[in-house]
């Protein structure tokens, strides 16, 4: 049986993401046409960085312009799914760059290039205050927004990258040693692919309908088979919507006097304990009686 309810609309973030992603696509061309005036390639490396992340604010902008949006008779989730699709995507173009630049990276370890620390340094610092700044934006309705805070550590996560930067800069500054440039652009080329396979991986499990991370499924049949008159627990699904919607569709043998009562309190507890706001519940009125299908409460 399944059941809907009105809740608050979610905060608008759309002047914060519009901002944050105004201010980074900016300092990526900055970033950029330094590393290419310059010949740094640390630079390189940290503009790319970057551009993920303004990829990554596209996509939770995105996701929270989707998640507003009702369904239609031909997609009747609505298009929330575009978002893990663009995720994936996005994380399969920032692997295909993360190589290419520890590529030329391994190459100029034989042939040194001449680069401007004094450049690296200061452009790498009007990075740090970008990102600082970017994330700020983020910093209160991350507590209890998981698409804001996914936004605010990309762009916090960021800001430190840029200060690995401006170490590399200050290390060729005082020691003259242009091997460094390369050697970071390698570091923040690494720790990129990490976050870029992360994505891949996430986008790829919520594309398979698996069970969103922080979410323990065992945990949601268990709380489910302790609810008053409930005795078993069946054919569980839990699945993304999107990335910041997540539904749920269960069979439950159920011998309660109530069952709207019933079903409009779990609705309601589940999207508070687990952040599941689509429940479909199946109410049985026998036991399960299929070996192996009911789960233990």
């Amino acid at each position: 049986m399944p059941h809907d309810h009105a809740h608050a609309a979610p905060k608008d973030l759309g002047p914060a993401f519009r901002l944050a992603v105004g201010l980074n696509v900016g300092y990526v061309i900055v970033e950029a046409t330094a590393g290419f005036l310059t010949g740094s390639l640390a630079l390189l490396a940290d503009a790319a960085h970057n551009l993920t992340d303004v990829a990554g604010l596209l996509v939770a902008w995105g996701a929270a312009v989707l998640a507003k949006r009702a369904g239609t008779q031909v997609h009747t989730w609505g298009l929330g799914r575009a978002t893990i699709m663009a995720a994936m995507f996005n994380a399969i173009a920032i692997i295909v760059g993360v190589g290419a630049v520890i590529w030329e990276a391994s190459r100029r370890f034989g042939t040194p290039v001449e680069v401007p620390g004094g450049t690296i340094l200061w452009v790498a610092l009007i990075g740090i205050v970008v990102n600082t700044g970017s994330a700020l934006l983020f910093m209160r309705s991350q507590k209890d927004d998981l698409n804001a805070k996914g936004a605010f550590l990309h762009m916090a996560a960021d800001a430190a990258v840029s200060g690995a930067v401006v170490l590399a800069a200050i290390a060729i500054i005082l020691t003259g040693k242009t091997w460094i440039d390369p050697a970071v652009a390698i570091a923040v080329s690494l720790l990129i692919a990490v976050t870029a396979a992360g994505l891949f991986r996430a986008s790829l499990h919520l594309s398979l309908d698996g069970v969103p991370d922080g979410i323990d499924r065992q945990a949601v049949a268990t709380w489910i088979g302790d609810r008053p008159g409930v005795s078993n627990v069946h054919d569980l699904h839990i699945w993304a919507i999107s990335t910041t919607r997540t539904a749920l569709a269960a069979h439950v043998v159920w011998q309660g006097p109530d069952a709207d009562a019933f079903i409009d309190q779990v609705t309601d507890d589940l999207e508070h304990a687990f952040g599941i706001g689509h429940v479909t519940l199946q109410l049985e009125t026998t036991p399960c009686e299929r070996a192996g299908v009911c789960l233990a409460t």
